[in-house]
């Protein structure tokens, strides 16, 4: 009867694992400064008008309820 073939780990290699690290991310494909720009001014927008949708019903439910229990 033949013995399996066993594949041994050969541990943790911190040269090699950040060697991977850097191959990888030359691989990435990275935005141009002008759609960073661009994406940043957009999430900051929505970021605003959320703001001030979320705070004028924070305000009209604050009032809608001071009206109902406080009788003011």
């Amino acid at each position: 009867m033949t013995q399996p073939t066993v594949t041994r780990r050969k541990g943790f290699r911190p040269f090699s694992y950040f060697a991977e690290i850097i191959n990888e991310l030359k691989k990435v494909v990275w935005l141009t400064r002008r759609e960073i720009v661009y994406l940043t001014g957009l999430v900051l927008i929505v970021t605003v008008i959320a703001g001030i949708i979320l705070g004028a019903l924070d305000f009209g439910f604050t009032e809608l309820v001071n009206r109902v229990f406080a009788g003011g």
